[in-house]
């Protein structure tokens, strides 16, 4: 499988001539999406879920899907009837060739005044590769790839460090990084890399790896 980091928490995956993108948010190139046979998404908050980079994919294939959560399937489902699918923790299905399982329920807490909304994360290839969202879900299954959300408003480095220590995956790479400035990325790297037990790597967007 080929796993193409995206600008912030937007990851392309390819296997077999087709192509997964997870969170194509306002944070990530306007193409991010585009050429796409499917499409899954975290959670409403803009940094992963843009309306205008949804659109622009399902309108460029007319066979793509999208598969989410309720809150962002109620914005979007009107406009593409039967290629918006509505899934849930401890749901499984096939999308693009690729078996998915969704893990999770709540977005992280940012601040005890601030609603928690739904998020869930999802467990691709029975966990090649893991991408959460915007929590420190535990799928409960081994994982070869986590894509780690390395710095968000509700999160702490030493939070980071024992979620890769919990989930144990292969490998981490890093996402959720729009906000992390240049100078901060090598502390991360050695501090990540020095105390979470697992590989730690990072992809400049538009880089590509084999998972």
């Amino acid at each position: 499988m080929k796993l193409t980091k995206m600008s912030h928490a937007c990851v392309r995956l390819e296997k077999d001539g087709r192509t997964l993108v997870l969170d194509p948010g306002g944070f990530s190139e306007q193409d991010a999406a585009v050429g796409a046979d499917a499409i899954l998404v975290t959670h409403e908050h803009a940094d992963h879920f843009d309306e205008g980079r949804l659109r622009a994919a399902l309108e460029a294939d007319p066979a793509a899907e999208i598969w989410t959560l309720k809150s962002v399937a109620e914005q979007i489902s009107a406009a593409f009837p039967g290629r918006v699918h509505t899934v849930g923790h401890g749901d499984a299905f096939t999308a693009a060739g690729f078996d998915v399982q969704v893990h999770g329920e709540l977005h992280a807490v940012i601040h005890p005044d601030i609603p928690r909304i739904t998020n869930v994360g999802y467990l691709i290839d029975g966990g090649t590769v893991f991408h959460p969202g915007d929590a420190l879900t535990v799928p409960g299954r081994p994982v070869e790839t986590l894509m780690l959300p390395v710095m968000a408003p509700w999160n702490k480095i030493s939070e980071v460090i024992d979620y890769v220590r919990e989930v144990k995956p292969r490998r981490a790479y890093d996402i959720h990084d729009a906000l992390l400035t240049d100078l901060a990325r090598p502390v991360y790297d050695r501090q990540i890399g020095g105390l979470g037990g697992s590989e730690h790597l990072r992809l400049t967007p538009g880089d590509s790896a084999e998972v």
